[in-house]
């Protein structure tokens, strides 16, 4: 929520309110920033009628803009918290290599007309994998909390004129995945030779490393929750 601005939050609030008729309170399993990009965000609300998960589903989607669906609404075990419960979560950060750029892509990649050695990318991104102080990706607003981060998967993936850094963990830092592409392209562009992302994440000094990428091509994939969970109950399971 954001006073005067209008957050998926917020507009999922309102429009429960006006399903339900009384107050809501719900909570997601992920913040991400203004024009970024979330395909299977998660979010967790408790209700006391007897709306059954479907009906809430389309009666919200009818209030919500375009721009918000909700795609499946189901039970939960009792205390389900979207947020509390997650146990990592998968992003991907779409570039489009192309001249001219993709129209189609306009507001869902970034635009980076140059040759990009993604071999070289691949192997720098490597360097990321396990646990590790990601303090040299961390924006100055997110230095409030423990910078220590384990990366369970990254890779490169390049599909004719379109690459996408795909990065799962089980957290994230305050512009952690924009500031890993951004470095990344600097290698890319072979201003930076591959062994300079460990580099950057032995000095742990955000003033060393790249420029912030920007928040267009930034997706939140998944959110991943206890392969333990009953079967089904969870739509990020992963």
């Amino acid at each position: 929520m954001q006073p005067g601005l209008p957050t998926v939050q917020g507009l999922l609030i309102e429009a429960a309110s006006r399903v339900l008729g009384a107050p809501v309170k719900i909570t997601g399993a992920s913040r991400t920033d203004a024009g970024v990009h979330a395909l299977r965000q998660v979010a967790s609300l408790a209700i006391s009628s007897a709306t059954a998960p479907p009906v809430l589903q389309r009666a919200l989607n009818a209030l919500l803009p375009s721009s918000v669906r909700v795609l499946d609404a189901r039970e939960a075990p009792a205390g389900f918290d979207a947020r509390r419960w997650a146990e990592g979560k998968r992003y991907a950060y779409v570039i489009d290599r192309g001249e001219p750029a993709d129209p189609f892509w306009r507001r869902h990649a970034w635009h980076a007309p140059f040759r990009l050695d993604t071999v070289a990318m691949a192997e720098a991104l490597r360097a990321v994998r396990g646990k590790h102080d990601f303090s040299a990706f961390c924006a100055a607003a997110g230095r409030d909390r423990t910078p220590t981060c384990t990366i369970r998967s990254a890779r490169v993936v390049v599909r004719r004129q379109m690459v996408a850094v795909c990065l799962s963990g089980d957290s994230f830092l305050h512009h952690m995945v924009r500031n890993i592409v951004g470095s990344l392209v600097e290698v890319g562009r072979g201003t930076r030779a591959p062994g300079w992302i460990a580099d950057l994440l032995d000095g742990r000094d955000r003033k060393r490393a790249g420029p912030t990428a920007p928040a267009e091509g930034l997706f939140l994939v998944r959110v991943l929750y206890r392969a333990d969970l009953a079967p089904g109950s969870l739509p990020g399971r992963s």
